[in-house]
């Protein structure tokens, strides 16, 4: 005889951090969703309908900026206020705004949740993740504040006062959140601004210092030498700083004499677009060149752009610079002989190594899935449409080449989780190997036998 004891323990049943910070996304989303559905949101005073509505909050905590509506033109203030703060909180995190009340109300902050900001903030242990917190909010608000100022500068001469500092906030908050989504109309973007330097710089740098990761910008600020970096920073500079380059450089040659982007530009729009392009698909979304007019080489260019993403403990998507710094260093140090991944005259890890194998694995799995359901759901668009548009949720960086809004209820359902996978899924996969590695280690080991490959 036996019994079955169905009781479960309290402990059982408490979320780890991971599962926190999933849970935590989603419900900011199904909030978010239900008041955007409210006829309040709209200017049309009739609701947007519930997917619609989830479709756009989850973009926005996502910080996505793919839209089934155009945001200047069709939400209310009311609405377009929603979809900011949801921008700011899906930028920051829900763990730090968390953080920032209960430090606004004098509450101490528990172990519990220290371990879930560690991971929201990819750090390798709780030490310092309270103050860590406090830099990133301080130096978030710093500067949004700095370039909502600079951007009223150019908006508020057309728009007037009020309208001009709001756009200036607005854009401000959703460049530097990586976000994409602007106020301009008619999904136009930022194309009205293509020869501007004053909103091509501004944007470009909130996005940037927005993609590079908080934790890199903290270190950047306080030691200032290269020398004197973590592993971890040289390597998100190094990375970033190539992809920027090179997609300076291939944006320029392949869009330079093309009639429907940059042949009718002066040569500093040329200049000034093709090195906005590199920027903004590093997960940002706002585009100065029309991306359906683009070359089907620099359409493909774009993808694999937008794959990689930015760097992890900030406000980007992806895959990120530092798993693609990973596998290509292994590369070269496997090319080379060496028997271990060697930068900088330090040596990765091999765990770290299998696991961004692991993540660009299971990225590169999702987005073929995806768009494979789409494929078969979506009957207008073209293979390389819905591959850019699935490509461009998961890195979380909203261009699209014009196929958002005619997507089927179906197919806005299979963004939105692409979106959220993306926005938290490499995270919890590094956490879920990360965990599973530590528990292995001390046990048994199967015999070794070689298999051929290549």
């Amino acid at each position: 005889m036996f019994t079955i004891d169905f009781r479960l323990k309290h402990e059982d049943i408490k979320l780890n951090p991971a599962q926190t910070l999933v849970m935590g996304f989603a419900a900011v989303i199904l909030i978010g969703a239900i008041l955007l559905n409210l006829p309040i949101a709209s200017k049309n005073g009739e609701s947007v309908g519930f997917i619609n509505a989830l479709f756009t909050s989850a973009s926005a905590v996502c910080v996505t900026g793919l839209v089934v509506v155009d945001t200047g033109t069709y939400w209310t203030i009311f609405g377009q206020v929603i979809i900011l703060l949801l921008i700011q909180i899906g930028g920051l995190g829900f763990m730090t705004l968390t953080t920032l009340i209960a430090l606004v109300l004098g509450k101490r902050i528990m172990l519990r949740e220290r371990l879930v900001m560690q991971e929201a903030l990819n750090q390798f242990s709780t030490a310092g993740v309270v103050r860590l917190t406090q830099q990133i909010i301080i130096t978030t608000f710093s500067i949004e504040g700095v370039a909502a100022l600079l951007l009223s500068i150019r908006f508020i001469p057309l728009y007037g006062l009020a309208k001009g500092i709001g756009y200036g906030v607005f854009h401000s908050i959703s460049a530097f959140c990586n976000a994409g989504f602007d106020l301009i109309g008619d999904f136009r973007s930022l194309t009205p601004f293509v020869e501007d330097p004053l909103i091509n710089i501004v944007v470009g740098s909130l996005i940037i210092l927005g993609g590079l990761g908080f934790a890199v910008v903290m270190e950047v600020w306080n030691k200032k030498s290269f020398k004197n970096f973590s592993l971890h920073t040289k390597l998100v500079l190094l990375i970033t700083g190539i992809l920027l380059s090179v997609g300076f450089i291939v944006i320029l040659v392949l869009e330079y004499s093309n009639p429907d982007t940059m042949a009718g530009l002066t040569l500093k729009g040329k200049l000034l677009s093709a090195g906005f392009h590199s920027i903004t698909p590093r997960t940002a979304g706002f585009n100065t060149l029309p991306t359906d007019k683009l070359t089907m080489a620099s359409i493909f260019f774009t993808i694999v752009l937008m794959f990689i993403g930015g760097s992890p403990a900030g406000t980007a998507g992806g895959v990120k610079t530092t798993t693609a710094g990973v596998i290509l260093w292994t590369i070269i140090s496997e090319i080379r002989g060496k028997a271990d991944t060697e930068v900088f005259k330090k040596r990765i890890p091999r765990e770290i190594v299998s696991r961004s194998l692991a993540i660009i694995g299971l990225a590169g799995t999702l987005v073929i899935i995806v768009t494979m359901m789409l494929s078969i759901t979506e009957k207008g668009p073209s293979f390389l449409e819905i591959f850019f548009e699935v490509t461009s949720a998961f890195g979380t960086v909203g261009l699209s080449l014009g196929i958002t809004s005619n997507l089927t209820n179906i197919g806005k359902l299979l963004i939105s989780f692409t979106m959220f996978a993306g926005r938290v899924g490499p995270l919890t996969v590094a956490l879920a190997l990360a965990n599973q590695q530590l528990r292995n280690k001390g046990h048994y080991r199967y015999p070794e036998e070689k298999v051929i490959v290549g």
